[in-house]
């Protein structure tokens, strides 16, 4: 593999144009060579930000073009097994954006078919670089609550109306909220405790006329902790984004990591002063017992950036280091989302398998 990794990104909507393409474009390695977009709109927006790279209508245009190394999957989620398996079949590495998959057989053929071809297949789990999980990650690690005995994690947003034209509110196989911010919410309990023992969920259709679910309520249960995870689409007023309990204290976040609203307003991270960098009105509260101090106080978030999520991908296809996110991790968070579903449907706590 040279210094130099040629990618060529599949999809220019919001996943390709918001998540994929500035954090590419910011890894000194990487050169984003061709993009594939049909649309008119997305065509043109890709046109004016990345002049340098080919615009193609069509994915074999960078699968049989032998100087891309590297290909990011950023299409509705139904298509993602399918096209990666296409990718890792074309003899290219491979990201796919989150969920994952489907189905966990999905992801377990992926997985399988990658090491046969001894490709690299990352998905992209960008929230590990939350500004407000890098932080908890930090507080867990270092024991500052004592052994945690309670997480509870929201993503909630509000919007009473099913948004037009988009296949994100079409019944369609992993649409809906569980795969798209429950695949967020789960990698990172995963991420702070492993694999559950147990797996329970309800799940809600409340928006009316909705074709897909959009709210959830899922618990993981551990032998000496309870994981809460909640997202719902009628949430107004939003409450705190996490609440950890231990057997020392407690750590309390209010608001979202601030790159997303940045992003979409046309930020980028390359070049920008202060990128990920939260206001101090939303940093997290912290009140428990250290060495025998009791302390109450904000903590300073960690600079977010999704770019890490890249680098790490640049450095493993360069032998440095290993991937953050394993495909396997990423597995076990389909699995989760397929015990969910089954849990609501059966009504009962249903064994991690």
């Amino acid at each position: 593999m040279t210094n130099k990794i040629n990618v060529g990104l599949l999809g220019f909507g919001m996943a390709g144009s918001v998540f994929h393409a500035p954090f590419i474009t910011n890894v000194p390695g990487f050169h984003l060579a061709k993009i594939r977009e049909t649309r008119l709109e997305n065509r043109s927006l890709a046109n004016s930000r990345y002049p340098e790279a080919i615009l193609v209508g069509d994915s074999k245009d960078i699968l049989q073009d032998e100087s891309i190394d590297l290909v990011v999957v950023a299409t509705p989620n139904s298509t993602h097994a399918a096209i990666a398996r296409e990718v890792l079949e074309a003899g290219k590495h491979v990201v796919v954006e989150k969920p994952f998959t489907v189905t966990s057989a999905e992801a377990d053929e992926l997985i399988a078919l990658a090491k046969s071809k001894n490709k690299l297949l990352a998905v992209f789990q960008n929230r590990r670089w939350d500004s407000d999980f890098k932080t908890i990650r930090k507080i867990i690690a270092a024991d500052m609550l004592g052994d945690v005995v309670e997480y509870e994690a929201h993503f909630d947003r509000f919007r009473n109306y099913l948004k037009p034209d988009t296949w994100k509110e079409e019944a369609a196989p992993g649409s809906g909220i569980l795969y798209d911010l429950g695949s967020h919410l789960i990698d990172q309990a995963l991420c702070l405790f492993g694999t559950p023992a147990e797996v329970s969920a309800e799940l809600r259709v409340q928006r009316k006329n909705s074709q897909v679910l959009d709210n959830f309520h899922l618990t993981l249960h551990y032998p000496n902790t309870r994981v809460i995870l909640k997202a719902g689409m009628l949430v107004r007023e939003p409450g705190p984004r996490y609440v950890i309990s231990g057997y020392h204290g407690s750590f309390v976040k209010y608001g979202l990591d601030v790159q997303e609203d940045n992003l979409k307003a046309g930020m980028a991270p390359k070049g920008a002063e202060n990128w990920g960098v939260e206001p101090e009105e939303i940093w997290g509260k912290i009140n428990t017992e250290i060495d025998g101090l009791h302390l109450v106080g904000k903590i300073e978030s960690e600079p977010g950036d999704y770019t890490a999520f890249y680098q790490n991908v640049y450095n493993a296809l360069q032998g440095q280091e290993e991937l953050e996110v394993k495909p396997e991790e990423a597995r076990n968070t389909i699995r989760v989302i397929e015990l969910a579903m089954q849990s609501h449907e059966e009504k009962r706590t249903l064994a991690f398998d």
